[in-house]
């Protein structure tokens, strides 16, 4: 199985940590009303940021591949949390004019993005606990 993406995340006291993704740096936390001191966002935050540029980076290279114009991109994406399930509001804005055609073909696209794909799968996870 091939590795796409790796995050290690170090946390000393408190909620707040670090995740270190490639080069960069990411701090999480919970907001103070959670007991956090919020120097961060929250974990559900972070995963409805993914989902958000995953949709906007696969939207621009869709449209760079087809020479269409999407202007600017807006997506706002909330989490519900509703009796027995789950479910994830995700609203799109581009200020380019396009077709029906268009519209079609890009809300098709953002369904078979590789973070909404992987959220809709509910992929499995393996945890290990390492003695350090």
């Amino acid at each position: 199985m091939t590795r796409i993406a790796h995050t290690s995340l170090d946390s000393e006291t408190g909620y707040a940590c670090v995740a270190h993704a490639g080069r960069h740096q990411l701090t999480a936390d919970e907001s103070t009303a959670h007991g956090g001191t919020d120097t961060g966002p929250a974990p559900y935050q972070l995963l409805l940021s993914a989902l958000a540029a995953c949709t906007a980076i696969t939207l621009r290279m869709v449209a760079a591949r087809k020479g269409w114009e999407l202007g600017s991109i807006h997506v706002d994406v909330e989490l519900h949390k509703d009796e027995g399930a789950d479910r994830i509001v995700r609203a799109i804005t581009l200020t380019a004019p396009l077709d029906d055609q268009q519209k079609a073909t890009l809300a098709d696209i953002v369904e078979k993005t590789p973070v909404t794909k992987t959220i809709k799968a509910g992929a499995p996870i393996e945890t290990k606990f390492l003695q350090a």
